[in-house]
């Protein structure tokens, strides 16, 4: 039965929307209106307009389609009643991340979805991850920005690629999934939370360099990124610290990178259980930094991108930190 909501598909490329080229490959060439046409029972749900945004691998999404999604998403947000977004896989958590910081406070969802086989092909995850999309999308328990893949509903700053083939592609990192698909039954599992009006946000800084450190990696890498980046996140091991401690070589490099003014978070390699820099020596003197933070266990999707974000408001590195250490969507426990 078809509900009074109107819901913009707004349609970005990525798997989803893929044909096979002459050369053997996969690329974007599928219309929005054509995604919705695979998809008939869609129509039994709510009134659907679509949008073709993009039609692009994600791996060539980055700020400046973020940019022009939400200001889509806000130029139509009175019209509507929630939004879903077809989107490649691979850069999807990074999108979702965005939009979560991008778009707070939103009482009306903005979904994601995407699919790991071209809905080109009849029996795939395509056709079912965008039908339940907008089952979601049309839920009165439904808020905010949201990734639906694989029966799954994921907060989108909390969501993670962790596998490149399986439909199980996505998981909720140590948090909970927001809820779930029973066959078709929506189960929700987080309430529905009361919010202040929507906040838009366009505004990003893309300077923003992320570096996995290895064992034995040069100190010198750091001094050559002053000249083209604003912050830094490093990939440590385990729960966090530099190799040599605060009489290293590394140490040295980031004491001069902060006293150029620049930031520097701490992350973690290890997917499950975020960082907690205090507990050894080689990371306890590191936050002692001035303009140094670490990113507990947020995803390292969401800490790029909500360094772009907090880069994009302010100036100020001390605002610029306030900004990022304040959680936005349950992004940081």
């Amino acid at each position: 039965m078809q509900t009074e909501k109107k819901i913009l598909l707004i349609a970005t490329g990525g798997t989803i929307a893929s044909r096979p080229t002459e050369q053997g490959g996969l690329a974007p060439a599928i219309t929005s209106e054509e995604l919705l046409n695979c998809v008939p029972e869609l129509a039994d749900l709510c009134h659907i307009d679509a949008l073709q945004l993009f039609n692009l691998d994600s791996t060539s999404m980055g700020p400046a389609q973020w940019q022009a999604i939400v200001r889509t998403v806000r130029d139509n947000y009175e019209s509507y009643d929630g939004f879903v977004v077809a989107h490649g896989t691979d850069t999807m958590a990074y999108t979702a991340a965005a939009l979560s910081y991008m778009i707070q406070n939103s009482a009306k969802p903005v979904v994601l979805t995407g699919s790991q086989k071209s809905i080109y092909n009849r029996d795939t995850d395509a056709r079912n991850n965008l039908y339940r999309a907008f089952v979601y999308a049309v839920s009165p328990d439904a808020w905010g920005v949201q990734l639906v893949f694989d029966s799954k509903v994921i907060l989108g700053t909390r969501a993670r690629k962790t596998r490149t083939r399986s439909f199980n592609a996505f998981s909720s990192i140590d948090y909970p999934e927001t809820a779930a698909f029973r066959d078709l039954r929506l189960v929700p599992f987080l309430r529905r939370p009361e919010m202040p009006p929507v906040q838009f946000y366009e505004r990003l800084d893309p300077n923003v360099f992320v570096l996995r450190l290895t064992p034995g990696m040069r100190a010198d890498i750091i001094p050559l990124l002053i000249p083209y980046y604003r912050a830094l996140v490093i990939e440590s091991f385990g729960v966090g610290g530099l190799p040599g401690g605060e009489r290293g070589e590394m140490f040295s490099a980031l004491q001069h990178w902060c006293r150029s003014g620049r930031l520097a978070v701490f992350t973690t390699q290890v997917p499950h259980e975020g960082c907690d820099m205090a507990v050894y020596e080689v990371g306890r003197a590191v936050l002692e930094l001035p303009g140094v933070m670490e990113a507990g266990d947020m995803m390292p999707e969401a800490v790029a991108v909500k360094l772009m974000w907090a880069l994009g408001q302010s100036a100020d590195r001390e605002k610029v930190m306030e900004l990022f250490e304040t959680p936005v969507q349950w992004d940081v426990e």
